[in-house]
């Protein structure tokens, strides 16, 4: 099977598992219904992961997917501090339109317990690499302070977006995480700033 093949055959049992998860909730969603709607087999689905609990993680992938959209569709024109504030408003509305409260405690509980990967923190995602690449344009324009590195604003703002995501999910998303994300999201960019 060709590596495009396995990525296609790999996306549609995730996406196919997220759709579900946010429709029937994540214990009333069986691998049989995952693999049903996936259009896969349960070959396919075991060989990617070991179960149900195991797509958890794929979360990432979701995210990193909507990454490489929004790259695409970016004005090149909004300033480095605009572009974060445009990725960070996309993926929180995708967020609050597909991940129930209760999937993304699901994720942060994994990572939290894992003995293996932390996807979350995987910097080869395309996550890590979009945001490198628009802290880059700001510092090549000065618009960060000197003491500040690429990685230093990189991860601040990865942690940010992390904090930001996590209080969402203890507070059982009683509020708009988009709404909350442009109030104080431009406070914590102003303080990167110089």
């Amino acid at each position: 099977m060709s590596k495009k093949n396995e990525r296609n055959t790999k996306g549609k049992i995730i996406n196919a598992a997220w759709d579900l998860f946010y429709e029937q909730g994540y214990e009333d969603t069986t691998v049989e219904d995952i693999i049903a709607q996936s259009g896969t087999s349960k070959g396919s689905f075991y060989h990617y992961f070991e179960g149900k609990d195991a797509l958890l993680s794929s979360l990432s992938v979701l995210f990193d997917d909507k990454y490489e959209e929004l790259s695409t569709t970016m004005d090149p024109d909004l300033s480095p501090i605009d572009k974060l504030k445009y990725i960070n408003q996309e993926l929180f509305l995708m967020i609050e339109n597909t991940v129930s409260v209760e999937l993304l405690g699901r994720l942060f509980a994994t990572q939290l317990t894992t003995s293996g990967e932390r996807h979350l923190l995987n910097t080869n995602r395309t996550y890590y690499k979009l945001l490198r690449q628009i802290t880059t344009e700001g510092h090549r324009q000065g618009l960060f302070k000197d003491e500040l590195s690429i990685n230093d604003i990189t991860r601040a703002y990865a942690m940010f977006e992390r904090g930001l995501m996590y209080d969402w999910c203890i507070s059982s998303g009683n509020y708009s995480l988009c709404q909350h994300a442009q109030t104080i999201m431009p406070m914590f960019l102003e303080g990167l700033c110089k």
